[in-house]
């Protein structure tokens, strides 16, 4: 290959001659010069977006860069921001109803948070939805709408702990209470309250209730508690007392086989004894008492207390007939 340059400067034309060998290494140095040129390109490139700080690029990277990364970042995050806001309302939502629920189950219950207290329940929530479609929360107002929703959470848990722990305090009582009927389907024969003595033919104080049953009958416990007496009296023959605290005693007399002891824990209902007529009687039946501190207190009300709440785990049916 042949250049001739002709210029008014020179006297006489030039001719360059270039070989094959001489255009082939031009044409390898300027590709080389291109991937050196890339490859300084990219190395900028990847310093710049990992922190390195180039001032004399400064004024185009970062549009380059940021320009539309920024733009999706926004969207990101708003995207996300209503998608989190979505999800705390469903909550709130299940909250109120998990709250108008534990207010149910009070008022069933026969109680009021505000007697436990604690804040009723707050009312539904709802409406139609805004013309505008209404504004998009920011991340400070959801960061404190969930703060409200944790702290009412952790109310709901306190009302509901409390609920619990009242209901358990009431089952519990309840079955510490002489409550359940003692024979099953037994019958009153000498109510609580002055009575002729049949030995003796006076007028005297009757201290309990006896249950008409024939011998070997099943006596169970009115509720819950410890025996402190379980042995042979004068009067009442095998007798059983049951402690079930604060003062309260029911006894249990006449019997003809003790099925406990001293200090043995029983449950409300269980079988403790077995009826006959040893001791100061004059037929087999169960002799019945209530005592308060020491006092002899009329049974019955106790009895009825319990048929009017209905039958127990026990099983034991309510009390037959009186008379």
């Amino acid at each position: 290959m042949q250049i001739i340059l002709v210029h008014p400067g020179l006297r006489q034309a030039r001719t360059i001659h270039i070989g094959r060998r001489t255009l082939v290494g031009a044409a390898l140095a300027l590709l080389l010069l291109l991937a050196s040129a890339s490859g300084l390109l990219s190395y900028v490139t990847l310093r710049h977006a990992l922190g390195g700080q180039f001032p004399f690029l400064e004024p185009w990277l970062p549009r380059l860069e940021t320009a539309r990364p920024l733009a999706t970042r926004d969207e990101f995050l708003r995207q996300n921001i209503d998608a989190l806001a979505v999800r705390l309302g469903e909550m709130q939502a299940r909250l109120a109803r998990l709250d108008a629920l534990g207010e149910r189950v009070a008022t069933m219950a026969g109680l009021r948070l505000v007697d436990l207290g604690v804040l009723p329940a707050p009312g539904g929530r709802g409406g139609p939805a805004p013309a505008d479609g209404g504004r998009p929360l920011t991340l400070d107002e959801l960061s404190r709408a969930v703060d409200r929703t944790a702290d009412e959470f952790a109310q709901q848990n306190g009302e509901l702990s409390l609920l619990e722990s009242e209901l358990l305090y009431r089952e519990v009582s309840a079955r510490l209470v002489p409550s359940a009927t003692p024979l099953a389907d037994a019958l009153v024969g000498s109510r609580f309250g002055a009575r002729i003595d049949p030995f003796t033919g006076r007028r005297v104080a009757h201290e309990g209730l006896d249950f008409a049953a024939p011998v070997g009958a099943p006596i169970l416990a009115a509720a819950a508690g410890v025996v402190v007496v379980a042995g042979r009296h004068p009067g009442y023959g095998n007798q059983i007392d049951i402690d079930h605290g604060n003062g309260l005693v029911t006894r249990y007399g006449h019997a003809s086989k003790l099925d406990v002891v001293e200090g043995e824990i029983v449950k409300q209902g269980q079988k403790i004894a077995e009826v006959g007529s040893t001791g100061r009687s004059t037929g087999p039946h169960l002799h019945f008492e209530v005592r308060v501190d020491g006092v002899p207190r009329d049974p019955l009300p106790y009895l009825r207390a319990g048929m009017r709440a209905g039958p127990r785990d026990s099983g034991t049916p309510p009390l037959a007939r009186a008379r």
